[in-house]
């Protein structure tokens, strides 16, 4: 079994993918500064599943070249989740936000290239790095937006338009970690996800808004939704990611350098509120009270990844539909709300 870093690894992606990987008997380290609440909850519940010795936790931050070097030193394989995730906060504060994403990336490529081991390196990217996707015509119906002529939704071979300083520097990192298998030759995979949903997610009201909605509603919160309701965006449960995450690395004879755009597909699309609405009205019995705000800067009216390519190079679909998702999230919301109290509330932003 390998040795496996994991950067950002207490989050809510990288708790699941830790989880997996503790499963199948590989040794873990988490890189992570624990500075999102909840994290050291979602520590605690990997420390339950780990066996003697095959976790360890480095407290750290990506920005720290010398920490991140040393937690890479054993590693066979890195996954790059660690980031600055919220588009409002890099508004505010763009330097943290470049330094977290952008320095942050090179520091685990740097370590990567110069490690022994020749690790292959994950890098979980956004499709914020499309900006607003101008150009793809759009239309409008009763309940939803679309686009006019991309049954499939966007490719890979999307022009590139960073919109917000998030967007310019997760595209900035994006570039990098291709541009360190062309030029290096280090193995490097780049994931540019769609809206990822599942359990232990604490969302709010910047990032993770499928989980922001259905804590906010399991207990008996307002909603703000900004925009008219109607933005669609494919969704897709947890445990797929986790699943291409890997497979990502098990195939790297194949993926080495690529980019895949990764959600839920065509098939597993939301309208922000004119479909979740009436989802969460009929799992809470009743309807939850919204406001509404005008629309944020760069929120794209559709979004839908293409995901045929990681279907053909990763032999990947989603398993879990959004239907089957959704009450798995909620189910695990009402099960877990010890958690959401001892937080204060999440603050809906479709991203």
């Amino acid at each position: 079994m390998s040795h496996v870093l994991v950067t950002g690894g207490a989050g809510f992606v990288g708790c699941n993918l830790v989880a997996s990987l503790l499963g199948d008997g590989h040794t873990v380290t988490v890189l992570d500064s624990l500075v999102r609440p909840g994290t050291d909850r979602n520590l605690d519940w990997l420390r339950s599943l780990a066996r003697p010795g095959m976790l360890d936790l480095v407290y750290g931050d990506v920005r720290d070249a010398n920490t991140v070097a040393a937690a890479a030193s054993h590693a066979t394989a890195i996954y790059h989740l660690a980031a600055q995730v919220a588009v409002t906060t890099s508004v505010t504060r763009p330097r943290e936000d470049f330094e977290v994403n952008a320095l942050g990336t090179i520091n685990v490529l740097e370590a990567a290239r110069r490690s022994r081991h020749e690790p292959v390196v994950v890098f979980t990217s956004t499709n914020k790095v499309y900006g607003e996707c101008t150009g793809i015509p759009v239309e409008e119906t009763r309940t939803r937006h679309a686009y006019r002529d991309r049954p499939h939704g966007v490719d890979e071979s999307q022009p590139l338009d960073f919109h917000s300083p998030y967007g310019c520097s997760k595209g900035a990192a994006d570039q990098y970690v291709r541009d360190h298998a062309r030029i290096y030759g280090l193995p490097t995979v780049v994931f540019r996800m769609s809206c990822i949903y599942g359990p232990r997610q604490l969302g709010n009201e910047d990032q993770g808004w499928l989980a922001h909605f259905l804590i906010a509603a399991a207990q008996g919160r307002p909603i703000t939704i900004f925009g008219d309701g109607k933005q669609v965006r494919d969704v897709l449960f947890v445990d797929d990611l986790v699943r291409a995450l890997r497979l990502a690395v098990d195939e790297i004879d194949v993926t080495a350098g690529q980019v895949y755009n990764i959600g839920g597909g065509p098939a597993n699309t939301l309208a922000v509120w004119s479909d979740l609405g009436p989802m969460i009205a009929e799992l809470r019995g009743s309807a939850v009270p919204v406001g509404w705000g005008a629309w944020r800067p760069g929120d794209q009216k559709v979004y839908v990844s293409d995901i045929r390519k990681a279907a053909r190079d990763l032999g990947w679909a989603p398993a879990v539909d959004a239907e089957l998702g959704v009450r798995r999230l909620w189910d695990w919301v009402q099960a877990n709300m010890d958690l959401f109290v001892a937080h204060g509330p999440t603050g809906g932003r479709a991203r």
